[in-house]
């Protein structure tokens, strides 16, 4: 009798656990909104509000033409869209007047960009508003993305079914067959089993992952279509641990006299012109990292090794945003020394092998990998 009601009593309280639980990881400690401010030349919240409405398409309710929205995005996409952010056009034309803005908006720079602003027609007071709304954006900033708890929520509720198989297999004896709870058991246990190891080869990996630059900056257009040499921009690659990051005043080589591209216009280069006249760097965000207790050389696998960019990041010739092609794991690197041929007999930073010079001459090996000369070595990455 007291086993009876103590199970009835853990029945009732499971949907009491589920709730707690669910609430605590799910109900955000604050909300993720952006502060509201009121501008200094004296823009009404109401004001701010209404150019909202207006970037994002909700206003004017008949109109022939694409929300600014539409085109110049709030949150960060997969593709490359060639006109520049809200978040972009709100710092450029914060400390200008609404003229220059005006004049921006309605004589754009870039083919594309004029052909989408084909029957544009929107009153003054009304890109006021839109203006208002984005002086304001570049004070508060985008609202962050909320993050998201899927995979939280689906191993809480694997906990729960856990937790119900032991309690019904010990404690109610609800069900008949003893082999039901037993199969919810081990399917749950095994794939929490199978999410834990699942996340923890992740850790410190990301394959795929394509920051925003701060520069609309196509690998397509300079190293695809114009074939730009990838030594060109990366000068310190073969010489060097890292392949290095291309100065402003490189870019400017070809930008002192190409000042707006087809795709872009003028809005992108000329972030370009302004870095380099103000003698500023442009603060490129880093793709390809590895752990701090690796060692790679640029020089190594460039220099002496004789490989090809593409072979470790890819068709870059073919990315609008450049993205890191491969996961960089351990078991990647060590797969792909074992299967790479050197370039071994025409190359003097492998003269010192002479034992296996003397194996190829005789023909007892007709290639060597980068595993045979040492590259698997432990030291030679982790010391």
């Amino acid at each position: 009798m007291r086993r009876y009601f103590f199970g009835k009593m853990c029945l009732k309280k499971i949907p009491i656990i589920i709730f707690l639980l669910v609430s605590y990881f799910i109900i955000p400690n604050h909300v993720y909104a952006a502060p509201e401010t009121v501008i200094t030349e004296g823009h009404s919240h109401n004001e701010i509000k209404r150019g909202e409405r207006f970037f994002k398409g909700l206003l004017p309710f008949k109109r022939d033409y694409n929300a600014c929205v539409s085109c110049h995005n709030l949150t960060p996409t997969d593709t490359l869209n060639w006109n520049p952010s809200a978040m972009d056009i709100a710092m450029k034309y914060a400390d200008q007047d609404f003229g220059s803005f005006q004049s921006a908006v309605m004589e754009p720079s870039g083919i594309k960009m004029q052909a989408s602003h084909v029957n544009f027609t929107l009153k003054e007071e009304d890109l006021k508003a839109v203006k208002s709304y984005l002086d304001n954006l570049s004070e508060t900033g985008l609202s962050p993305a909320k993050p998201t708890y899927n995979n939280l929520i689906l191993f809480l509720f694997l906990g729960l079914l856990l937790t119900w198989a032991l309690v019904e297999l010990i404690f109610l004896h609800h069900i008949k067959w003893k082999v039901v709870p037993i199969v919810i058991f081990m399917g749950a246990f095994g794939w929490q089993v199978r999410m834990i190891v699942t996340d923890a080869i992740k850790l410190g990996r990301q394959e795929s992952y394509a920051p925003d630059q701060p520069i609309k900056f196509s690998h397509k257009v300079h190293a695809g279509e114009n074939g730009i040499d990838c030594m060109y921009c990366h000068t310190t690659a073969e010489q060097s641990k890292s392949a290095g990051i291309p100065a402003t005043n490189l870019c400017m080589n070809c930008h002192v006299l190409i000042r707006e591209g087809s795709n872009s216009g003028k809005f992108e280069i000329s972030k370009v012109v302004e870095a380099n006249e103000k003698g500023q760097s442009i603060e490129w965000t880093r793709i390809h990292n590895l752990p701090d207790h690796v060692y790679f050389s640029h020089a190594i696998h460039v220099g002496s090794g004789k490989l090809d960019c593409t072979q470790c990041h890819g068709q870059v010739q073919e990315m609008d945003i450049m993205q890191q092609h491969s996961d960089l794991s351990m078991g990647w690197c060590v797969n792909c020394h074992r299967e790479t041929k050197v370039d071994f007999g025409n190359n003097g930073y492998y003269e010192h092998f002479v034992e296996l010079h003397g194996q190829i001459k005789s023909g007892a090996i007709d290639s060597v990998t980068a595993a045979d000369v040492g590259a698997n070595d432990c030291m030679r990455c982790h010391y």
